[in-house]
């Protein structure tokens, strides 16, 4: 879940082939009502409504295993190198209405690039967001990423837009163009008033969502997308899904875990999202935000480590007094007209998420420092002429929304927003109060908002691999331990000492060594393990 910025956002969490065969049809389709309608003791009417979703995914997944998917080579505009090829998964837009209104779910991928018979079928990617597409997760193998070199060899690498997503019948919630324009009124509000208009954004956001998207809202929701997974690997002819999510894609492989245990040959979940009914998903928020600080802390002090190539200051003190005089100079008036405070928290949020921003932010604030305002504009004001980023950025910005508000209760009474969000601002205010603002269209949601899934081990779930860097701002490390805890036999590494979001892609033979064994033997360590952080950025 990524804050301010969908550029960043559709990554985190604040943001993804085989030939059917007959032999295979039966295992894609074995979806028995009992795996997929959890009990969680919320009555019968509600175990009812689970077995109408269970059957329909059944039926839906049936559909897909017959049809298959016809592969093909990429539009050109979907910007995917050959030999990747590209195609559809029908899905019902209802579960409970499974011969109902259908939308159809892109999807991709490349062979395994060994033998037949290393092949082990496909593994299926989700990056994040809500909101985050997949498509570019067979580009690893293209661009020859040495990390994946071993799971490549093995697996087809498979990626989807979920639904409401870029070519999956994609959502949104106001003009690309507008969303974007700059700039923003700062998110720390100064008065009653400030607070009064941020409101009145917040609800005419929600309201626009209806508008252009009211058909597809009351099905944003995770255990939807969790459905889709299950129909998606029904259309590749695999009989179990191998899995890789990183941030939300974490929280949507506990959910598919729980909903389908018997369906999950083997599962990595990356930079873990709480599970737990208590945080999904406006305590969830609230974590965010104290843990954005301590990484925001972890950035100032390699920045003051390294006066002498940025000249910032040498201790997280003199660091902060510049970022808190850049953010005034620019609440007073918009660096090039365009970037006031909330463009400059898009900006630097970057550095609390990845280690591999820090370095480029603190140059480009160094250059500020040094008198280049351009620079900094240049990073920081969005581009008009990019339409086509625009659009993407409001599309994954009205997923993450529509999926976070829909798929849980949130509070209705202004009140309770102002009081955590004006408690926590005080300590952590880099991040608090622009979270608050991006979520507040939960709070006069338009349509239905549900109960989360309760996320445990069910039959037949094998063990899950849980990989975690300790200091993650974006997904606090309590989230792993949570999950951990939930999924019997689960084992948990942990990155000691680190804090980049998306443990697996990063260098760090500890870490990637354990994952491509459990990928490619299902073997996992007697106990969980803790890694020495990987290598820290250079200036």
């Amino acid at each position: 879940m990524s804050k301010s910025s969908m550029r960043r956002r559709t990554t985190a969490f604040g943001s993804a082939g085989a030939l059917v065969t007959a032999t295979l049809i039966a295992g894609a389709v074995s979806a028995p009502a009992a795996s997929a309608a959890p009990a969680d003791g919320r009555g019968q009417s509600h175990a009812r409504g689970w077995d109408k979703e269970a059957r329909g995914v059944t039926i839906a997944a049936a559909r897909a295993a017959r049809a298959g998917v016809d592969w093909e080579d990429c539009d050109a505009g979907w910007n995917l190198p050959k030999p990747i090829q590209c195609g559809y998964v029908t899905v019902p837009l209802d579960y409970a209405k499974p011969f109902g209104k259908q939308i159809k779910l892109a999807v991709d991928r490349i062979g395994n690039t060994g033998g037949k018979s290393e092949r082990q079928g496909a593994l299926i990617y989700n990056p994040g967001g809500p909101g985050g597409s997949g498509l570019r997760f067979p580009a690893r193998v293209t661009g020859k990423s040495a990390v994946w070199a071993n799971a490549a060899k093995a697996y087809d690498f498979v990626g989807f837009d979920p639904r409401g997503v870029g070519h999956s019948a994609p959502i949104s919630c106001v003009d690309p163009q507008e969303f974007v324009k700059a700039p923003k009124a700062d998110p720390v509000p100064g008065s009653e008033a400030d607070k009064l208009a941020q409101r009145k954004l917040a609800r005419e956001y929600a309201e626009g969502c209806f508008e252009r998207s009211g058909e597809m809202l009351p099905h944003m929701t995770t255990p939807n997308t969790a459905r889709d997974l299950d129909v998606i690997r029904a259309a590749l002819g695999e009989k179990k899904l191998n899995y890789l999510g990183v941030s939300y894609g974490t929280y949507l492989g506990a959910v598919y875990g729980t909903l389908f245990p018997d369906h999950v040959r083997r599962m990595v979940v990356d930079s873990v999202v709480n599970p737990s009914r208590d945080k999904i998903w406006y305590q969830a928020n609230l974590d965010q935000d104290v843990a954005f600080e301590g990484r925001w802390k972890d950035w100032q002090d390699w920045v003051a480590a390294n006066d002498a190539t940025y000249h910032l200051g040498d201790t997280r003190a003199e660091v902060q007094d510049q970022w808190l005089k850049l953010r005034a100079t620019a609440a007073k008036e918009p660096l090039g007209g365009v970037v006031g405070p909330a463009e400059l928290i898009s900006f630097f949020q970057s550095a609390p998420y990845y280690d591999s921003a820090w370095a480029p932010i603190a140059a480009t604030f160094s250059k500020y420092v040094a008198g280049d305002t351009q620079a900094l504009v240049d990073a920081a004001a969005p581009d008009l002429s990019d339409t086509a980023g625009n659009a993407s950025a409001e599309n994954g910005n009205a997923v993450y929304t529509a999926v976070e508000c829909t798929d849980a209760k949130w509070p209705t009474d202004w009140n309770t927003w102002d009081r955590d969000n004006t408690r926590l601002h005080r300590d952590h205010p880099f991040m608090t109060w622009a979270n608050a603002w991006m979520n507040l269209p939960c709070a006069t949601w338009p349509v239905k908002q549900q109960t989360p899934l309760d996320v445990k081990t069910g039959k037949g779930l094998p063990p899950v691999l849980i990989v975690q860097s300790e200091r993650d701002a974006a997904t606090p490390y309590a989230g792993a331990v949570e999950l951990h805890q939930r999924f019997k036999g689960s084992r948990l590494i942990t990155e000691r000492d680190a804090g980049s979001h998306g443990v697996t892609g990063l260098v760090n033979p500890c870490v990637n060594d354990r994952v491509d064994a459990y990928l490619l033997t299902g073997k996992l360590d007697a106990r969980d393990v803790t890694c020495a952080p990987h290598a820290t950025p250079k200036p």
